[in-house]
């Protein structure tokens, strides 16, 4: 079953310098679940040997007491993964580990190289072997084969060759590197925790392990984190940053800062600015939970209608279910969204989601609430159309399967069977993030970097 939305990319945590680094990795990858669920990994180390575990599935169900207490040491890395390159198997799940000519070193990724076919097909050509399909074993192929003594300058090097988003940790046996790509598209977060350190892709994995927010890891940065403290450079070619404004629309947890706001705050200005630009004479204006909850609250208190719960949420949809025949309609949608008949009927509702990708989510729930009772149902979107596949790290369906790349609004409205649809413009967007310039390329197509060499051919 495919649920109607983006996925997430990748969630990545990182702790140096306490002995009980594992256990603070895996809930921090607990607070990050949302940002992948096909599965998780733990790399640790006593700055000798090296530990390891990582399976397909939830945080919750990889790791027990005795697994963590078998990733031993004071330095530990961990990884969430949603698949945007490469297959769901095990051998895709990170960290990454090998040991190589500089030194034993492991690696965990969010983000996607678009430049990957071209590079491993130059590697392996030249002689490297790949354990898997995702990009992230590149970084590793180039830095193992790169001509610098010193593992940061191999870093720098290969990474330099690289287009497209990364935020990284890399551990080794005694440091911890975070990097952030040039243009920013991925966040990553620095923080202090009692005698080290924590770096980790939302401050909710700060906030759960009581660890002090220090600063975002900036656009083009690279920390060093050792027993000398914290050292940082800025080796890569300055450039505008691109942070991707999906992470406010969709991805980011709304208590996390992100791009130095709350994401919380973004979202229900979001809400706000959809109400003034689509107002619509109605009874009560619900969300499509959980996304669209905070950019409600904003429609509502602009709007002055009312705002309720007319659909709930299933959270215990697990990855895997048995799907009835046919004859139960709309299964998809219903084994996750509910709606409440008393609140609906009769009345003339506004629904609010962040998105709407290929449609047909929307066009079952547009009927779901029409079968409850509702009176009317209009459509309210807290972002641009989108019409434009993601090349930096989200699973985003072909161009051909966005329905705003090939329908006007107006036909995406009678497609959806709502009684009005709207959108939140690109003009009010910018303007609830005060103009700050981000990647927009799924709504415009301006792409900040090319994103040829093959990657694409399966996107448009």
């Amino acid at each position: 079953m495919i649920f109607d939305k983006f996925h997430e990319e990748c969630g990545v945590a990182g702790v140096y310098g306490d002995k009980d680094a594992a256990n603070l990795v895996y809930l921090s990858l607990y607070s990050l679940q949302h940002r992948g669920q096909e599965g998780a990994g733990i790399c640790s180390t006593d700055r000798h040997n090296f530990y390891l575990h990582k399976s397909l599935g939830l945080v919750a169900d990889i790791f027990s007491n005795s697994i963590l207490k078998d990733l031993k040491g004071d330095i530990a890395i961990g990884h969430n993964r949603y698949s945007t390159t490469g297959a769901n198997n095990i051998s895709n799940t990170q960290p990454i580990f090998a040991e190589i000519n500089k030194g034993k070193i492991a690696l965990v990724h969010n983000g996607n190289i678009v430049n990957a076919s071209q590079i491993k097909k130059e590697l392996v050509d030249s002689g490297s072997i790949f354990m898997s399909t995702t990009d992230s074993e590149i970084i590793i192929h180039l830095i193992a084969r790169n001509s610098k003594k010193s593992l940061i300058e191999a870093i720098i090097d290969s990474l330099s060759i690289l287009k497209g988003a990364f935020s990284l940790i890399f551990m080794t046996e005694n440091s911890m590197i975070g990097v952030r790509d040039p243009m920013g598209v991925r966040p990553l977060v620095l923080g202090k925790i009692r005698g080290g350190y924590i770096l980790a892709s939302e401050t909710v994995a700060l906030d759960l392990v009581e660890a002090e927010f220090i600063r975002e890891v900036e656009p083009g940065e690279l920390v060093i984190i050792d027993d000398d403290g914290i050292k940082s450079l800025k080796p890569f070619e300055k450039v505008e940053p691109k942070p991707c404004i999906f992470e406010y629309i969709y991805f980011a947890r709304p208590d996390s800062i992100i791009f130095g706001k709350y994401v919380y705050d973004i979202r229900k200005e979001f809400g706000k600015r959809l109400a003034v630009e689509n107002p619509v004479d109605a009874d009560i204006v619900i969300p499509v939970p959980d996304s669209g909850v905070v950019a409600t609250l904003g429609y509502s208190e602009i709007s002055k209608i009312p705002y309720e719960h007319g659909l709930i949420r299933n959270h215990y949809v697990g990855r895997t279910f048995i799907e009835p025949s046919q004859s139960i309609r709309h299964f998809g949608v219903k084994i996750k969204l509910n709606p409440v008949p008393s609140i609906i009927r009769g009345k003339r509702v506004v629904v609010v989601d962040d998105s709407i990708v290929r449609g047909t989510t929307s066009r079952k729930i547009v009927k779901m609430l029409r079968e409850a009772g509702a009176k009317e149902v209009h459509m309210r979107i807290s972002s641009p159309p989108t019409k434009f596949p993601c090349f930096y790290g989200i699973d985003t369906p072909t161009r051909k399967e966005l329905i705003a790349s090939t329908h006007t609004i107006e036909e995406i409205k009678k497609y959806i069977t709502a009684d009005s649809l709207g959108y939140l413009s690109l003009k009010g967007m910018y303007e609830c993030v005060k103009n700050l310039p981000f990647c927009d390329a799924c709504f415009t197509g301006n792409y900040p970097t090319m994103y040829g060499d093959g990657e694409s051919e399966n996107k448009c």
